[in-house]
Formats: C-alpha cells, structure tokens, sequence
C-alpha cells in the first residue's frame, strides 16, 4: 500500500509520499514514490505513484527516457500537456501488461499524482488514472490523494482552503495526513518525502525526508496529540436524561 497528497494552495503546491511497498502479504520494502522533472525558468514537475511496483517503475522510465530526449514532458508548453504525457506513458504500459496481467487475476493498479509548473501559467495538481485520462483539482477542491486515502482525509477537508492556507502551514497539514495515515494502517510508512513549491520559482528546491525517527516528526506527532486530547476535553459536555425511554 502507499499514500501519496498534493495540496494546492495560494501560494504553490505541496506534494508528500511516503516510501512503503507491499510486493506481498510477508514481504515489506521501501521505494522511492517521489520523481521530479526539472529544466529551471522553463517548467518543474513533480511525479508521485501509486500501485503495483513494476507497472509505476515502468512508466516513471518512460517519462524520463522521453524527457531526456527533449520529448514528452519535456516538450509540454501547458500543465494540460504535461498531464497528458503522462497519461499516455500509463496507456503506453497497459498496452504492454495489462493483458497479461489480468490473465492471472492481477489488476493494473497504478494511479499518479502529476504537480508543478509551466512557464506563462499558474502552479497545477493533476490525478492521472489507470486508463491514462486526468483530472484536475480546483480552488474548490485543492487537493489530491492517492493510495491509501482514507485515514488522511478528514484533517484535509476540516483545515484546507485555498485561498487562506498558507503554503508553510499546508506542509503541516499533509504531514498530518500521513501521521493519521500511519497511525491507522501499517502498511503506510516512513520515510516521508515533502517538496514544496512556491509560485512562479520554476526549480525545485524545498524537499524534506522525514524519517520514522526524525525529531521533527515525533515533535509534531505529539504535540498534535496533545492538542487534540486538550481540544476535546475542553468541548462542551453532553447533557445526558436521567431516565431511560420506553422502548416499544
């Protein structure tokens, strides 16, 4: 399993992933889910993936084979492109593996995350799905998940706003996604890679890993426990009736 946010926001784009594969029910590894594509003043794209391992290192070898060739995302004058060149590396794949793999009951389960710049145009977040097509996210709905999505949500949806989140304090939600993420299911983990992106800087150069010991991660690991023990305590309290109702 994998969990992999980007968060878009006012002020650029945070992208996050953490580095846990499950290559089976006894087998654990850990695996970069982070690429980036990058010619400075130009554009900058960031790559995260989710899915089977040999169908996500298939196609991050297809983008870089085609962007050091100067075609592909190399070539992409909008993020609509660049998202398409991506999805057409996916379909490039499954043309390749899907039939096989589904002769023998294994799904092709790759989904991507594409986020960064194009020269001319504001910063984008991009979902690419396993048949290759994009979605896009919006100002009313800034962010995007892949993998296992469901633990990290909830502290997106009751903190994120486009407009008023501050790009510093967006890094803090997506790490608490992925705390929440890791509390709730093993098979997400540590190290957690972190980029952000400030607006119009096209280069990359605010990454972050956090390990599972990083002093920085168990900080905020416990001050948001503590924080979110205190918050509920200090709730209003619930008024209960002193006699139970007759149930017909």
């Amino acid at each position: 399993m994998t969990y992999c946010l980007g968060i878009m926001t006012h002020q650029g784009l945070v992208m996050a992933s953490d580095s846990r594969t499950n290559a089976g029910y006894d087998q654990v590894n850990l695996c970069r889910k982070m690429h980036t594509f990058v010619r400075p003043g130009e554009h900058a794209f960031v790559v995260l993936t989710s899915g089977g391992l040999s169908l996500t290192q298939s196609v991050v070898t297809l983008l870089r084979d085609e962007f050091d060739a100067g075609e592909g995302l190399a070539k992409a004058n909008t993020m609509y492109k660049a998202a398409r060149a991506v999805g057409d590396c996916v379909r490039r794949v499954s043309d390749m593996d899907r039939a096989a793999l589904e002769r023998d009951d294994f799904s092709f389960n790759i989904n991507l995350l594409l986020g960064g710049q194009v020269k001319g145009e504001a910063p984008q977040l991009y979902l690419i799905y396993p048949q290759g097509n994009p979605l896009s996210a919006t100002q009313e709905s800034p962010y995007l998940q892949i993998g296992e999505c469901k633990y990290g949500r909830p502290v997106l949806d009751r903190g994120i706003e486009y407009g008023s989140t501050p790009l510093d304090v967006a890094a803090i939600y997506a790490l608490l996604s992925f705390d929440a993420a890791m509390r709730s299911n093993v098979t997400v983990g540590p190290p957690i890679e972190m980029l952000l992106y400030e607006n119009d800087k096209l280069k990359l150069d605010c990454y972050r890993r956090f390990t599972a010991d990083d002093p920085e991660l168990r900080l905020i690991h416990g001050s948001w426990e503590r924080s979110l023990r205190r918050a509920v305590e200090e709730l209003p309290k619930i008024q209960f009736n002193a006699n139970l109702p007759e149930i017909s």
